[in-house]
């Protein structure tokens, strides 16, 4: 889930925290280094990066890390030296997140949990405590990581046993040993053979080696109001939809109609940048330098043609002028993004919301794309690693929970066969759809995720450019001027790139 830009960062506070980071580590008797050299500097930084939403936590991608390998193994690559797990299980379960999603899964549908206070749970005779911090401000990435830095001395009922992550910051922690390798658990391939692949992708470090997993997939579709599309298009009916949004020309000649009817497209032209940026060609940086895309530069063109022709605006993700668009009075045709947007995030149990009165509907749009996403993740120092394997199990692999997830939270699960038979169900119905199952559609998006030009360098690029360009969008500079801009932001955030 998905956040406003964070803030930039300063040397001067990285510094001091690579030396804190360094004598820390040095003090620490832990079989294995804690932390790669090269990620350090990105980890500790990444702390001082601002962001933050209650549906999502991005924060700032390791400037250093190495891509996730195109193909997840549990088993193949594995560290040469194993962490054991304790000899005794510990009383204190401790889990880290940003919001209350995966708590409330977890009170939903794992066998035996009970629900204590706000704070803590039950399972068996081990006490659950959760530490869930707000991404605001990067909040939950700042406690995380100090957290983080002390588990090697940390008491036993303090240590951090699971922690969550999100698909835009993941290669931050996926490629140290603060994760310990899901097949250190005992989790196998044969237990995740069901999962789509992509999920595992994100999460596999720069050894091939997997280090979380989630319960979620998160394929994208263009989400419409179906009152907008029978006035304006004559039908709501997906597949007619689909045709006045079948590629960027077909939706961009869309936008005038729209505007002549007296509607936005879309409410941001930030909607669509993910939808461009997840369809690149190549990589963001190529031997040390920064590469803008040819449909990252369609995506620039595209838009400024619609903010100037006002059939769009420039809002920022998650402000209140973008979610204006939610209600009717906000004139807004489309969205974009994945089940968790259209589910959580499009005020559904709200009054006169267009989601509270089942008036959107969904097709596929110009291109498919994905959108965050949650992994758990074990903690390397865990002494409750049976009890961690167990959760993982049972919320990421076991069909009939993944299938009760579809059924009672709207959610799109990481289960092809859970998928493919809720897709073929004509039981089932999305609420705030008018009715309509997209699941059909979701599970084809899922499986068609390539992840070949994904790096740890996308956050930084991809958030300094579309700050560069709104400044282009409202005409406070020209667009040689906001590349500029683009390019000295990334530079300070990676003073090893240029271009």
């Amino acid at each position: 889930m998905e956040a406003p830009q964070p803030q930039p960062y300063e040397d001067k506070c990285n510094k001091h925290l690579q030396q804190t980071f360094n004598k820390k580590w040095e003090e620490t008797n832990m079989k294995k280094k804690v932390l790669s050299a090269l990620l350090t500097t990105a980890m500790l930084a990444s702390m001082l990066v601002g962001c933050g939403s209650n549906n999502d936590a991005p924060a700032a991608a390791s400037s250093e890390a190495a891509p996730a390998a195109p193909a997840a193994s549990t088993e193949a690559a594995a560290s040469t030296e194993v962490a054991e797990p304790a000899a005794e299980e510990g009383k204190v379960l401790n889990i880290y997140a940003w919001n209350e999603e995966f708590k409330s899964r977890l009170i939903a549908h794992y066998p035996g949990y009970e629900e204590v206070d706000g704070t803590t749970g039950k399972i068996g005779d081990v006490t659950v405590k959760w530490n869930i911090t707000p991404s605001n401000d990067n909040a939950y990435q700042n406690n995380l990581d100090a957290n983080l830095l002390k588990q090697a001395d940390a008491a036993a009922d303090d240590k951090i046993d699971m922690f969550l992550i999100e698909a835009d910051y993941a290669l931050k922690y996926v490629d140290t040993d603060y994760t310990m390798p899901i097949a250190d658990l005992g989790i196998t391939d044969a237990d995740l053979a069901n999962q789509y692949q992509y999920t595992k992708d994100i999460v596999t470090d720069s050894k091939g080696v997997l280090k979380g997993v989630s319960w979620q997939g998160c394929p994208g579709v263009l989400i419409y109001s179906r009152d907008v599309a029978k006035e304006v298009l004559g039908s709501d009916d997906p597949a007619e939809v689909q045709k006045a949004v079948a590629d960027w020309d077909t939706f961009t000649a869309t936008a005038e109609t729209m505007k002549k009817a007296g509607y936005f497209m879309t409410s941001s032209a930030n909607d669509t940048y993910r939808v461009y940026s997840n369809n690149v060609s190549g990589k963001w940086v190529q031997d040390g330098k920064i590469v803008v895309d040819d449909n990252i530069m369609k995506w620039v063109e595209d838009s400024k043609k619609m903010v100037d022709a006002k059939e769009t605006n420039t809002y920022d993700l998650w402000s209140d002028d973008w979610s204006k668009g939610f209600y009717p009075d906000g004139k807004v045709f489309c969205y974009f993004g994945p089940a968790w947007l259209i589910n959580f995030s499009m005020a559904a149990d709200t009054d006169g919301s267009i989601a509270n009165q089942g008036g959107w509907g969904a097709t596929e749009g110009p291109q498919g794309f994905f959108w965050g996403g949650t992994w758990a993740c074990a903690a390397q120092g865990t002494d409750n690693a049976s009890l961690v394997k167990d959760i993982i199990l049972k919320m990421t692999t076991d069909t009939d929970i993944m299938t009760d997830i579809v059924k009672d939270d709207n959610d799109f699960v990481n289960n092809v066969p859970a998928m493919e038979a809720m897709a073929a169900d004509t039981s089932y119905a999305s609420k705030v759809l008018g009715g309509q199952n997209p699941l059909a559609m979701y599970c084809a998006g899922a499986e068609k995720i390539d992840l070949s030009n994904l790096s740890a360098y996308d956050q930084g690029c991809n958030e300094s450019f579309q700050n560069a360009m709104k400044n282009y969008f409202e005409g406070k500079t020209d667009l040689d001027g906001a590349l500029d801009l683009f390019y000295k932001a990334v530079e300070e955030k990676y003073p090893e790139l240029t271009h």
